[in-house]
């Protein structure tokens, strides 16, 4: 029985040394003499890593003052810096100030022969800071930046990755405001494309060089979701800069923006249309009914003037003219001359009204010289001016000026007497009635023939613009 004990205890001596040893390096266990087996503890490469950040960072060996060698290693050829880039958001896009705000992690890489170490047979893949302060770093900055700021909640958003043969990568996440100088003579038809640029501010071409990473420098979220735009398409480009000092490097970023049309045909067109229409409705009114036609035009007008300097309120003031000035100038015109349409109505009902009265004061007057003649040929005469008084239509006088009216309108040609158009206008007997006919035919023929000139116009313009 005690042989069976001493037999299970060296069997799990054994067994539980073999679980515990782990080859790393080299043999971890060690058996000694009396057969126990001893473990070497495991190493621990965090550890490592305050070491080899003192080897290559220490102030005998590194100064982040001095910028890395070229490509060669012998300095004479400038640092080369690949730059990608990651779109997380656009915030907004704003036409007044001509500005676009970006939240973007911008990454830049560099090969730095000070900074190499051993990866330990591929046991450390790279080391990690948080402070670039000490390594040497491009200094690269937005050239049409307004305003910026880095994000530190809840730590700062910013690494530095070190790798085995040098390699440096440079990550950062932030937000700017970025000046978009922006071309309005189609707006809201327009695309606009926003610029980001990154220059080299100290550092010439001779020793620094930024170039854009093969592949797939510059990507966007699949999210990206935009108020009132769609962004298209993206570029990237090179535009290296010369000044008095020498010549910089530089890279941008093209953003083809894409209005979205529908929000202004709902906020500003449609409602335009409804105003013009609306006040077209004064010419069906009757003309007597002053206040209606009155009220009607001037409200129209209001509102129309209203809904332009709204517009206008939020565009910058721009010295050319702009798609939307060209119809919301047209649909005030139209309401203006709809109220104006009603004041050349209102005179032309009081000058038929005028023309009326004094015709039937030359009739009185006539009728009244014509019995006082009668009379005075005599008193044998009375008789017959009695009886011609209580017959007027048939006297003498009246039946030549029936003759010859039926005359004169027997010589008109017959072309004019069937003529359609003057059968139709003399249902309407007075000017003031004839002007509002003919508004409810002209005005909307006018307006309609001017939409498809305006979107015939600006929808080829647009598609110019598109394919230059």
């Amino acid at each position: 029985m005690a042989g069976l004990k001493e037999w299970l205890l060296v069997f799990l001596s054994m067994h539980f040394a073999h679980y515990c040893c782990t080859r790393i390096d080299d043999d971890a266990c060690i058996y000694t003499g009396n057969s126990q087996h001893r473990c070497q503890p495991k190493v621990n490469y965090r550890h490592k890593e305050k070491e080899v950040l003192d080897q290559i960072l220490g102030p005998g060996s590194y100064d982040a003052r001095i910028r890395p060698s070229g490509v060669n290693g012998t300095g004479d050829s400038p640092c080369i810096v690949f730059v990608n880039m990651l779109v997380r958001s656009i915030s907004r896009i704003d036409d007044y100030k001509m500005e676009y705000s970006v939240q973007l992690t911008f990454r830049e890489q560099w090969m730095d022969e000070r900074l190499k170490f051993n990866d330990y047979n591929g046991k450390m893949k790279y080391l990690t800071l948080t402070e670039a302060s000490r390594v040497w770093m491009p200094d690269l900055f937005f050239s049409n930046e307004k305003e910026g700021h880095f994000h530190n909640i809840i730590m700062p958003n910013v690494y530095i990755r070190i790798f085995p043969n040098g390699l440096v990568l440079y990550s950062i996440r932030i937000s700017l405001t970025l000046s978009c100088p922006m071309n309005l003579k189609l707006y809201p038809l327009d695309r606009q494309t926003c610029s980001l640029r990154m220059v080299s501010y100290g550092w010439t071409t001779d020793d620094l060089v930024f170039l854009w990473k093969e592949g797939d420098p510059v990507q966007v979220v699949k999210n990206l979701h935009l108020p009132r735009f769609t962004l298209e398409k993206f570029l990237t480009d090179y535009c290296n800069s010369k000044t008095n000092t020498g010549e910089y490097s530089c890279l941008k970023v093209d953003l083809l923006f894409k209005r979205e049309f529908s929000y202004y045909l709902i906020q500003i067109y449609i409602p335009c249309c409804m105003l013009v229409i609306v006040s077209w409705v004064s010419f069906w009114l009757d003309q007597s009914a002053v206040p209606a036609r009155v009220s009607l035009g001037v409200t129209t007008l209001l509102t129309m003037a209203t809904q332009t300097s709204g517009i206008n309120a939020s565009l910058p003031p721009v010295s050319y003219t702009k798609a939307i000035d060209v119809w919301t100038g047209v649909c005030l015109t139209f309401v203006f001359g709809a109220l104006l349409e009603f004041a050349l109505v209102n005179y032309a009902s009081r000058s038929d009204t005028h023309r009326d009265d004094m015709s039937k004061k030359c009739d009185l007057e006539r009728s009244v010289s014509l019995d006082v003649g009668d009379y005075e040929d005599g008193p044998n005469s009375f008789n017959m001016v009695r009886s011609n008084s209580t017959k007027p239509l048939m006297r003498p006088e009246l039946m030549m000026s029936r003759d010859k009216m039926s005359q004169i309108i027997h010589q008109t040609p017959p072309m004019e007497q069937n003529s359609c158009w003057k059968s139709w206008m003399s249902k309407f007997p007075t000017r003031s009635k004839r002007i509002d006919v003919i508004s409810r035919i002209l005005f909307p023929m006018v307006f309609a023939m001017f939409n498809m000139s305006y979107w015939s116009t600006y929808l080829f313009r647009e598609g110019v613009d598109e394919d230059k």
